[in-house]
C-alpha cells in the first residue's frame, strides 16, 4: 500500500472548472496504477477515471470529454481536471492506487477492490 494525498476540491458553480491532485507519499506515481472514485450523498463509491502504469487512460461514460486524468512523472502527481461541471459531480472525490500495479488492473479497474491505498477524500460540490 501506499500513502495517498489529495488536494483542490471546493465549491464551484456549474459549468466552472475544478482540478484535484493527489501525491503517492513515499513511491513513484509511475509504479502504481491510479485512479478516481466519488462518492454521492446516498450512493455508492463510483469509478471516475484511471490511468496505468502504461499509461492507458480510462473514464466512466458519465464524465468523459469532461473530465481528464494525467500523470505528471516530474511533480509525481495524478491529477483529475474537471470542465463543465454539472450539479450531479457533487460528492467526495478519492484518488486511488493498485501499488502493485497487477495485471488483472486492466480488467477491473472500474472496481474499487482493484484498488489497496486510498486518500482520505475531497469535497467537490457544484451549486446548480
Amino acid at each position: 500500500q501506499v500513502q495517498l494525498v489529495e488536494s483542490g476540491g471546493g465549491l464551484v458553480q456549474a459549468g466552472g472548472s475544478l482540478r484535484l491532485s493527489c501525491a503517492p507519499s513515499g513511491s513513484t506515481v509511475n509504479s502504481h496504477h491510479m485512479g478516481w472514485f466519488r462518492q454521492a450523498p446516498g450512493k455508492h463509491r463510483a469509478f471516475v477515471a484511471a490511468v496505468t502504469v502504461s499509461g492507458d487512460i480510462y473514464y466512466n461514460d458519465s464524465v468523459k470529454g469532461r473530465f481528464t486524468i494525467s500523470r505528471d512523472s516530474a511533480k509525481n502527481m495524478v491529477y483529475l481536471e474537471m470542465n463543465i461541471l454539472e450539479p450531479e459531480d457533487t460528492a467526495v472525490y478519492y484518488c486511488a492506487a493498485d501499488s502493485k500495479g497487477r495485471r488483472a488492473f486492466y480488467y477491473r479497474k472500474t472496481d474499487d477492490a482493484a484498488y489497496d491505498s486510498w486518500g482520505q477524500g475531497t469535497q467537490v460540490t457544484v451549486s446548480s
